[in-house]
């Protein structure tokens, strides 16, 4: 375990990587699934190196670096390297292309950018690089020499930075929101910030040096990067990490690695889920499972089909860390968990006001830090947008919940996700839940769409992902919606699709939803209800 204990001036990433380089050099700290390995030695020399590297390229503490690299040890290599010399990772989703790469590259303004042979195409498609960009290095050959490109393996003949380690308030990397509403607004998270990523996992769900992460997520974002490899770091654990998420191959990893923790996020679980069952289902050291959201029927699966002992909610953004854990010893299915009160307050208030809310009651779901630089330092060149979310002395992260008597927070949806229909606000969050335990039903997603009789209020449709060889029916549909619904939450339409669209981190992009609207394809549900 990483000794900071409460010195925050000492929550920075890089001293951590360098105090268990010196505890345990020879123990391994990361695996790729069939690939190679470093151990906790190797990975803080060959951050070291990576940081000489970008120091002869006239890079500085303080200035920004893009990396738009896939899962593996390229990026780990990369982001260690980065923070060794102070300067700022900028963190770019590999699956952005056109002008959804355009935005974060611009708007970051960063000097130096690494990234990928495999993204080379889209990186051209844009014509020139921003002109802040200086250098270009790159993992993996490209198709055609390029005098624009420097290998980044470059880093093996480098010397090893001897710059100053930064500080907890520094800013550590900027990471974009995913955009579902408005553009994307880059994150400033200073080092404490991302350190208490990973020491809530490690003080939430009691992670040890003998556990063992399984990452299926991407280390692009915070919970793969900050919450899970980081938090293994903390630890002094090790991590097995695989390069994308594959349902099929889940339970076979965390066998072969001999996991003992992993996330989920998203419709993560539900791809899991239904695999079909396997006499291996309870052949694996899991011992606990951070799922976000926690559904009670998948809660129910874990525990009695895979037999995992713990599974636990969270709450959390890039912006605010993860201010709500579920508790180990207590099971709330469906909960988000209670406020990690030792780092962060957290309250329920009305989002017009500002004012609390009464218990049980939906509000707004607010946040403040109790440790300095624990949270975001600002949304990159939006200082309005700051101070927007931040007012009152509270972030208001635009998310609706409610928190019961002991303090127990329940996500309802997104403020600006709620639906009005017939002189109600409706949760499209409690819409999906009502079909989520349909047979058949893989994925779904409840959104407004204009009213055409409301003047102005909303209608609801749904997009649902049929499971393999399942046949659903828009009657099945509304039969369930007049066995389980209030008239007014109704669906009007739904539409039967292949798949729905998904951010980096398995977040359903709604705003794509609602613009592609009712089509043609689109089945209207009124005249089943009759």
């Amino acid at each position: 375990m990483y000794s900071a204990g409460e010195d925050v001036r000492r929550w920075v990433l890089p001293l951590v990587l360098e105090e268990q380089a010196r505890v345990r050099p020879d123990q391994t700290f990361i695996s790729i699934v069939d690939g190679d390995s470093l151990t906790y030695g190797a990975l803080h020399d060959q951050a070291a190196q990576v940081a000489g590297l970008l120091q002869q390229l006239g890079v500085q503490p303080g200035d920004r670096v893009a990396i738009m690299l896939p899962n593996g040890l390229d990026i780990v290599r990369a982001w260690a390297g980065v923070g060794r010399l102070g300067a700022v990772a900028v963190m770019i989703n590999t699956e952005l292309l056109g002008a959804f790469l355009a935005h974060p590259l611009n708007d970051a303004q960063p000097c130096l950018l690494i990234i990928h042979a495999d993204y080379l195409d889209r990186l051209e498609a844009l014509g020139a690089p921003p002109p802040t960009i200086e250098h270009i290095l790159v993992v993996g050959r490209p198709d055609k020499a390029s005098s624009a490109y420097r290998p980044f393996e470059a880093w093996r003949s480098a010397g090893a930075t001897r710059a100053p380690f930064p500080a907890a308030q520094d800013a550590a990397c900027i990471m974009y929101t995913s955009g579902t509403t408005g553009a994307p607004k880059g994150v400033i998270m200073p080092h404490a910030h991302c350190f208490l990523f990973g020491l809530g996992v490690v003080e939430n769900l009691g992670v040890t040096g003998e556990d063992h992460y399984y990452i299926a997520l991407p280390l692009f974002h915070a919970n793969g990067l900050l919450m899970q490899l980081c938090g293994t770091m903390i630890a002094g654990a090790q991590a097995t990490v695989r390069d994308r998420f594959s349902a099929s191959a889940w339970l076979a990893d965390v066998r072969r690695a001999g996991a003992t923790l992993t996330h989920s996020l998203g419709a993560i679980s539900a791809f899991i889920l239904a695999q079909p069952p396997s006499p291996q289902d309870r052949d694996h050291r899991l011992r606990l499972i951070l799922s976000a959201p926690n559904f009670a029927d998948h809660e129910r699966i874990w525990r009695e089909r895979f037999g995992v002992s713990e599974v636990l909610g969270a709450y959390g953004m890039t912006e605010v860390n993860i201010p709500l854990y579920g508790e180990r010893t207590k099971t709330r299915p469906g909960m988000c968990g209670r406020p990690y009160a030792r780092r962060f307050e957290v309250d329920i208030r009305d989002p017009d006001t500002d004012l609390p809310v009464a218990l049980g009651e939906v509000g707004e779901i607010m946040v403040r830090p109790l440790i300095a630089n624990g949270f975001m330092a600002g949304y990159f060149n939006l200082p309005k947008k700051t101070v927007e979310a931040w007012r009152n002395f509270w972030f208001h992260t635009g998310d609706a919940g409610r928190m019961d008597a002991e303090g127990y927070v329940t996500f309802v949806d997104r403020i600006k996700d709620c639906i009005r229909r017939r002189g109600e606000n409706i949760s499209a969050a409690d819409i999906e839940a009502s079909f989520m335990d349909l047979p058949g039903v893989a994925e779904i997603a409840a959104f407004a769409v204009p009213s055409d009789i409301d003047g102005g209020e909303d209608e609801i449709m749904m997009a649902i992902v049929a499971a393999p060889e399942a046949s659903i029916t828009a009657e099945m549909i509304a039969a369930r919606a007049k066995a389980r619904m209030p008239r007014f939450a109704m669906p009007r339409y739904v539409a039967f699709v292949s798949s729905l669209p998904k951010t980096g981190t398995e977040k359903v992009r709604k705003a794509d939803l609602k613009q592609a609207g009712v089509t043609p394809d689109t089945i209207d549900l009124t005249e089943f209800y009759k």
